[in-house]
């Protein structure tokens, strides 16, 4: 059997070799008065680093993390990491959640419990899923030398893992930023064994078609999707051609990987940062990449650049619910835009709160949709019965 249980469990070593690095930051200097205007703002930076070296705990958040079931599949020599959390309902539908940078499995863990069981939140037991979510930083499946299409690579893997070592014949999937592609790619490749895709964004692939009869409500949007791009994308573009470079930095400081996410956080969230994320939220988060080992595809977006996984004009099939939060990156698209690639919407939903990182920053608002959408599919035919792999070994916490 490719698929066994896992606990995370960062080794003492790469613990105190984090928190001698905290310790000995090297501090640039601020322009006076530019508070988050130029970046990460230097006071904020400094209270973080310091609650990270001086109070954050981050066995008591490995516990936390370890509380979920955590497993590892070998799929012809390619590992792929991911919690499978059984659902608690008569029937659990098979459901896969993609994250994107700079987020990762913490994406979906408050969300995931309202999902398996809908019935401690006050939902019907009838909506519950069986819910996967692989880690994906470091682009899972990709070698050193790999250079095409890591979306449609990681696409490919969760298919084999959904379908060959776990059993599901057919599921569900979704997610928002790159996991918006990456799901739209499995109802591209294998709609035979797609339910529906639940997205939190269009996908990035749409921007960069060229639609020629585009109505003025569209013309309207990718303009100020554009003003949006040159103000807040700079990062993109690093990543995109030359992540080689960033990475130097982010591999050797932990305040400097601290301060590459956090500004994003800080940026494309509703609301104030920590009235959002909590300090060990965002610290946990941070913690995953750190100790995941110096990565640079973990920061780079140049083979997806190069290479393109899912073509601009590509049309996606499958039923397509989307819930779009109102503080995301870009703006709201017009319906009349998705629709060119996303061919069967069947809920089409602008959320009351939330940003980018939206199932961590409201999980009942995602709860609620995801579960109304998948509702009126849940008469096709999903799971292959029984599970091909053991019940978790699960960490006290």
């Amino acid at each position: 059997m490719t698929v066994r249980p896992i606990t995370i469990s960062v080794p003492a070593g790469t613990l105190d070799d984090l928190h001698s690095r905290l310790s000995r930051t090297r501090w640039p200097d601020e322009v006076e008065g530019a508070d988050w205007d130029y970046g990460t703002n230097m006071r904020y930076m400094k209270e973080l680093v310091d609650y990270w070296l001086r109070t954050y705990d981050w066995r008591a958040r490995e516990a936390e993390l370890n509380r979920f079931a955590h497993y590892t599949a070998d799929i012809d020599g390619k590992a792929i990491r991911f919690i499978h959390e059984r659902g608690k309902g008569p029937d659990p539908m098979p459901l896969v959640l993609f994250h994107g940078w700079p987020d990762s499995i913490c994406r979906y863990l408050k969300l995931i419990p309202m999902l398996t069981d809908p019935a401690a939140y006050g939902g019907d037991a009838a909506d519950s899923f069986d819910v996967v979510v692989p880690s994906l930083i470091g682009d899972p499946g990709m070698s050193r030398s790999d250079r095409a299409q890591p979306l449609a690579k990681i696409a490919e893997l969760t298919w084999r893992l959904m379908t060959g070592e776990l059993g599901y014949r057919r599921f569900g999937a979704g997610g928002g930023d790159g996991g918006s592609p990456i799901s739209q790619i499995l109802g591209v490749r294998h709609p035979e064994s797609i339910v529906g895709l639940h997205l939190t964004d269009i996908g990035f692939p749409i921007m960069m078609a060229n639609f020629p009869d585009l109505s003025d409500a569209e013309r309207e949007y990718l303009a100020r999707s554009q003003a949006q791009g040159f103000s807040e994308g700079a990062y993109a573009v690093l990543q995109g051609t030359k992540p080689q470079t960033l990475a130097y930095g982010l591999n050797d400081s932990p305040a400097g990987y601290a301060a590459w996410i956090i500004e994003k956080f800080r940026t494309w969230s509703d609301g104030d940062l920590e009235k959002v994320f909590s300090k060990d939220e965002q610290l946990t988060n941070i913690m995953l990449y750190w100790a995941g080992g110096p990565s640079v595809r973990a920061v780079s977006y140049r083979e997806e650049w190069v290479s393109g996984s899912l073509a601009p004009d590509q049309r996606i099939d499958v039923p397509v619910g989307l819930a779009l939060p109102p503080k995301d990156i870009d703006p709201v698209p017009p319906r009349e835009y998705a629709e060119r690639n996303l061919k069967d919407i069947r809920r089409w939903t602008v959320l009351e709160h939330g940003g980018h990182f939206v199932a961590m920053e409201v999980p009942e608002l995602m709860a609620r949709e995801i579960r109304a959408f998948f509702r009126p599919l849940r008469n096709l035919p999903a799971s292959a019965g029984e599970p091909a792999i053991p019940e978790p070994q699960r960490r006290a916490g």
